[in-house]
């Protein structure tokens, strides 16, 4: 379980990075969204993968720790929100400066 872990964030990470230093804005937003992600991930399998693991602390030997499931429920909250900010923030400037490219330039089609 922890190798499929390790390999779904390191395919986030990878492919959040790639799409953030992209050109235009959709496609940044879209590379911080999976950077969130594999963020959620990563903290979410730091605080050890329970499979068995009761979700009261006096139910059992074998509790799972509820921390980063609290961590990472408002890192979701907070990262929706962001991201939904973060699209209309492009949108704007979308149509104020007349593309999309992150730098606000014209490409060059020559």
């Amino acid at each position: 379980m922890e190798l499929l872990y390790a390999i779904t964030t390191g395919v986030l990470t990878a492919s959040g990075l790639y799409l953030t230093l992209r050109g235009r804005t959709f496609p940044v937003v879209v590379g911080l969204t999976l950077l969130s992600y594999a963020v959620n991930l990563f903290l979410f399998s730091m605080g050890g993968l329970t499979t068995d693991g009761a979700a009261l602390v006096n139910q059992g030997d074998n509790f799972a720790d509820p921390l980063p499931q609290a961590l990472v429920l408002t890192a979701i909250v907070i990262g929706f929100a962001m991201t939904a900010f973060v699209v209309i923030l492009a949108m704007r400037a979308r149509s104020e400066v007349g593309n999309d490219h992150v730098d606000g330039k014209k490409e060059d089609r020559e």
